[in-house]
């Protein structure tokens, strides 16, 4: 194998793909990433057994092959060559090394055996549909936030996919939040089908990801999701359990309908969370006609208290919410206005867009 390229051609590829590459790895050849070479085209691939990335570059007057070259020491030295150089890459199959050279610059690579190196199955796709990159994208930023981490509860910690006819809708919740987004869109499976994507594969997909109308072509099959972009090629396991019903969290019959200003409400709550318990970041906030107050202590008996105008008018509220929460919930909003659905001091609380209702956030309430 041999081949020539220049640094910035492969510096982008290499960069996305080893993310998937894990620090610590239980098989050492998992911190190698297979370069294949054929077809006048470059193949590499990364993987943790979970998520699989294959990047792919044309190439011209290369050598045919393919080895298992260390990921993040490969990463580094294209980081390290100044702008423009070009990079040499031969294996020496005797010694089992690759050997990087560019101008002046010399480096000897240990390789580990390509037949080590595990491949996702082929996956048997039993539904595909394609959709644009940017809407995915969408989908996944307005409601990965509220995924839950390390949870006993292993189907939390992931994003829902559901597919259904006419709609793409994403879910995330870890039991005291839920976010969820939906889109529509020409598609038409038999039935309604549910994919719990694990947080890894959430991560990495959001780099892959651009604000671009080409599509992504997306095939489930019932262990995995695999995604087609551009000159990458995504495939992720999915987490095999039951997601719960998360319609049955949204209040559906809230009396109390506050209309406030994203960004004045944002600054106040900012401000207020100042002073509030750094373990369980508390906050209480009282409404009242046309007023929204959002009050903090801590344990050093610290206070602080904010008071903004709002669009209200109905009986008085005090409820606790986790201030953390509420300040996700108003960062995955773009628009200007917001609305809040609340009913009694112990109900969750639903934060929508004013003029949109694709995204909606709801957070349970907190005893203060």
């Amino acid at each position: 194998m041999k081949f020539s390229i220049q640094r910035e051609t492969l510096l982008k590829p290499l960069q996305t793909i080893v993310g998937v590459v894990e620090r610590r790895q239980t098989l050492p050849v998992l911190s190698n990433i297979l370069v294949t070479v054929g077809d006048n085209q470059l193949s590499m691939t990364a993987t943790d057994l979970e998520v699989e990335m294959i990047a792919k570059v044309p190439l011209e007057g290369a050598e045919g092959g393919d080895v298992t070259i260390p990921a993040r020491k490969m990463v580094d030295i294209c980081r390290a060559l100044p702008e423009g150089a070009t990079l040499n890459v031969t294996l020496d199959s005797e010694k089992q090394r690759v050997t990087v050279h560019s101008g002046r610059s010399r480096f000897n690579l240990t390789t580990l055996p390509v037949t080590d190196f595990p491949s996702v199955d082929e996956i048997t796709s039993q539904f595909s549909f394609s959709l644009p990159q940017k809407v995915l994208k969408r989908l996944i930023e307005k409601t990965s936030f509220a995924m839950a981490q390390q949870d006993v509860r292993y189907y939390l910690n992931g994003l829902l996919l559901e597919i259904s006819p006419g709609m793409v809708r994403a879910v995330a919740t870890d039991g005291h939040r839920l976010a969820m987004c939906t889109h529509e869109c020409d598609i038409s499976p038999s039935d309604t089908l549910q994919l719990i994507v694990p947080r890894k594969g959430v991560t990495e997909l959001l780099k892959l990801l651009e604000e671009t109308e080409d599509n992504v072509d997306v095939a489930l099959s019932a262990n995995h999701v695999k995604l087609q972009l551009g000159d990458y090629v995504f495939t992720s396991k999915l987490i095999d359990g039951r997601f719960p019903d998360y319609e049955r969290v949204i209040p559906k019959n809230s009396d109390k309908h506050v209309v406030s200003d994203k960004e004045t409400l944002r600054q106040a709550l900012v401000r207020t969370s100042i002073l509030s318990n750094e373990k369980y970041r508390g906050i209480r906030l009282r409404l009242s006609n046309g007023l929204l107050q959002a009050q903090a202590n801590n344990p050093e008996m610290e206070e602080a208290e904010e008071e903004i105008e709002v669009d209200y008018t109905g009986n008085e509220l005090e409820i606790g919410f986790n201030v953390g929460y509420l300040l996700d919930a108003l960062g995955a909003v773009n628009e200007d206005s917001i609305s809040l659905d609340l009913g009694d001091s112990n109900s969750s609380c639903v934060v929508r867009p004013q003029e949109e209702d694709s995204c909606t956030y709801v957070i349970m309430p907190m005893r203060l």
